[in-house]
């Protein structure tokens, strides 16, 4: 039965601080959208969870419905940043039709472009302290095999098959730290086109690799 004056019936669920055009994003979407825009921009430390639940259009206590808060926020948008490149570094490793080197350069634009084509820099966020936490366990755990997946294409490749297992960790080492270098030249120049700088990059790192 509607409330007097309600025109039929009260919306149930947790109010909203303040209405905003809907987004089409689901409420926990929300949040990671406001905590990618908060965290990039005034830094995670300074972030409180009641600004991101502002932003996100909800109060505060709503907010832990969907998350335990600012670090649970944090490691999904790490995860974010290396789960795609590592499922299309999958692919790549199941595709023996074409070459490694290729696959490589295919990988690593795809990385970059992922690193630099949102609307913030989320791989800035490796740079936090934080980050070291047990907390973060899952995305290190992915990093991890993504960088192994680097590591398999380069030594599949007729160079890397030839390095000592020393120098082949080393070549990987170097690849994967200029892909997750350009967080670094994103953030002096967040306005150079994106793909044109993913294949600049992938060519270095064959260089780099040997290829």
């Amino acid at each position: 039965m509607g409330t007097p004056g309600g025109g039929g019936g009260r919306r149930v669920g947790r109010p909203r601080v303040a209405q905003r055009p809907d987004s089409g994003l689901r409420p926990r979407e929300e949040l990671l959208a406001a905590a990618a825009e908060l965290f990039t921009t005034r830094g995670y430390a300074a972030t409180t969870t009641r600004a991101v639940a502002e932003r996100a259009g909800m109060r505060q206590a709503s907010m832990y419905h969907y998350v335990s808060g600012k670090e649970e926020l944090l490691a999904a948008l790490l995860e974010s940043t290396v789960t795609p490149s590592l499922t299309y570094a999958r692919r790549l490793l199941a595709d023996d039709a074409r070459p490694p080197g290729e696959r490589l350069w295919q990988l690593c634009r795809q990385d970059v472009e992922l690193l630099c084509g949102g609307p913030h820099n989320l791989g800035g966020l490796y740079l936090l302290p934080e980050v070291r936490a047990e907390r973060f366990a899952g995305f290190h755990a992915v990093r991890g095999e993504l960088k192994d997946a680097y590591r398999q294409l380069i030594a599949a490749t007729a160079v890397g098959g030839a390095l000592a297992e020393g120098e082949l960790d080393l070549r990987t080492d170097l690849v994967f730290g200029l892909i997750e270098g350009v967080i670094l030249v994103r953030r002096s120049d967040p306005g150079r086109p994106v793909r044109a700088f993913a294949e600049a990059t992938a060519d270095a790192a064959l260089r780099i690799a040997g290829i």
